[in-house]
């Protein structure tokens, strides 16, 4: 499993998650949601306590990824896949262009 903090205007809102299986989750943060009920991280997912599931990585966070030539540096210096989808969102969408952005959660099964 590996996961990410969703900052939006460097608020945390929430946390996507890629699972074991190969789904995606992306869950709001309780107190986001009390403070910005109106702010979504985008209209295709409303502020909601409900927990957004998904089969192939959100087309919203694919959009985060860099394209082309970008996405071939990406890709070499981080030594992923170009099909690594969230390997990449993870690597690269730390200090992205506009109000989203997504940090790595180390685990312990990551550190051994």
């Amino acid at each position: 499993m590996r996961q990410g903090k969703v900052f939006y205007q460097d608020q945390f809102a929430g946390i996507i998650t890629e699972t074991n299986d190969g789904e995606y989750w992306f869950e709001y943060d309780k107190e986001y949601i009390d403070r910005f009920p109106n702010q979504p991280i985008t209209f295709s997912m409303p502020v909601s306590n409900q927990v957004y599931k998904e089969n192939r990585l959100f087309p919203f966070f694919e959009g985060l990824i860099p394209e082309g030539w970008l996405l071939e540096i990406a890709s070499k210096s981080w030594k992923l896949n170009p099909n690594d989808r969230m390997g990449l969102l993870l690597a690269c969408c730390k200090n992205c262009i506009g109000a989203v952005s997504v940090i790595p959660i180390i685990t312990n099964e990551e550190n051994e």
